[in-house]
């Protein structure tokens, strides 16, 4: 896909927010970094272990334009658009190709659900396929794969051992760590003790990146806008 400037007139456009906030990235090979998010509202998946289900309806209506703003007085290089599920809403992509115009390295968090090839080639897409515990495993949508680049990585958020063999199965059948930037391995929150994942990564000489939700271990796990 070709990249192509956002016009004036497309900054008047609007999309429902749910917040803006300055944090640090709590995951993907950006953790630890700071990060201006743009969490959008809306999701039409239901995971069992959504935290953040606020964002299912919880927002107000703003022009790409005020967002810009907002986002340019927290002075951070780095945005995530993320959700809810950001891909909901058609002017998304023309959100994320105007922080991209303004020199942000730009993210997005969304699932395997929507088609992501509709985003300017400069967005990393951090694409969540679900797995079988999320209760959502049959909404992934695996032409995606297809769009897939070395700029990009895919998460895999893990509740228990089948979790994890159905995980490391896609890993293999798509050959995901030559085709991606990273492979992520996450633990649900409370469900599975991450170390079990790690001891099966090793045991599997896995070639992918376990991770923690580093903010939910600086913060309590249901704080808002960290």
């Amino acid at each position: 896909m070709t990249a192509v400037s956002v016009a004036e007139t497309d900054l008047a456009r609007t999309l429902t927010v749910n917040e803006i906030y300055g944090s640090i990235q709590g995951e993907s090979t950006f953790a630890g970094e700071r990060c201006a998010f743009v969490r959008l509202t809306f999701c039409d998946l239901r995971c069992t272990y959504c935290d953040t289900a606020y964002a299912f309806y919880e927002g107000s209506k703003r022009t790409i334009a005020s967002i810009l703003d907002e986002v340019a007085a927290l002075d951070i290089p780095l945005v995530e658009v993320t959700g809810g599920e950001p891909l909901l809403q058609p002017n998304a992509p023309d959100l994320m190709r105007a922080f991209c115009e303004r020199g942000y390295t730009v993210l997005v968090e969304t699932a395997g659900a929507h088609d992501i090839s509709v985003l300017d080639e400069r967005v990393i897409r951090i694409m969540d396929l679900k797995c079988p515990d999320s209760g959502m495993c049959d909404r992934n949508l695996w032409s995606n794969i297809d769009h897939l680049t070395r700029r990009d990585e895919v998460k895999f958020v893990i509740g228990s051992r089948g979790d994890y063999e159905w995980a490391r199965d896609q890993v293999a059948k798509f050959n995901l760590a030559d085709r991606v930037r990273a492979v992520l391995f996450s633990p649900v929150f409370g469900r599975v003790e991450p170390k079990a994942i790690v001891e099966w990564i090793l045991a599997d000489r896995l070639p992918v990146r376990f991770q923690l939700q580093m903010h939910k271990f600086i913060w309590p796990p249901a704080e808002r806008g960290v």
